[in-house]
């Protein structure tokens, strides 16, 4: 394959990052993971803190911020100046997790897809989404 087909065909690949929901765990993206990694695509389906095989339990999360602290390091590893721009995929609750990661990281991420999700928006916050 020449150097042009090369860099084209890279293009084409992207990096999806697939956040679960409550009550589940990386593992739940298996057959997805396998679709997109057969197409050529990098996959990354982490475990939220106090879910999957993460040894947190959930007893000891006092917040938000700390269920989402794996899906923030997996972002803050990336490098900054990379070319490379994952799709967030989160799926019910872990539209939430995608959304705090879409403001904290806005250069990093290409695109994100809510997968049935909670969506807040700046005028309707995650606890207005609970309310009646």
């Amino acid at each position: 394959m020449n150097m042009e087909k090369e860099k084209e065909s890279n293009k084409k690949r992207r990096h999806f990052v697939l956040v679960h929901g409550a009550c589940h765990g990386g593992w739940c993206w298996y057959k997805v993971s396998a679709l997109l990694k057969s197409g050529g695509h990098k996959v990354t389906a982490p475990d939220m803190a106090a879910s999957g095989i993460h040894p947190k339990k959930v007893q000891d999360l006092a917040s938000i911020t700390e269920y989402v602290e794996p899906l923030i390091e997996l972002l803050e590893s990336l490098p900054s100046e990379s070319e490379e721009r994952v799709i967030l995929v989160g799926h019910s609750f872990g539209g939430i997790c995608i959304s705090m990661a879409m403001e904290l990281f806005p250069k990093k991420i290409a695109a994100a897809v809510f997968l049935s999700a909670f969506m807040p928006s700046p005028d309707r916050g995650f606890l207005t989404l609970y309310r009646v």
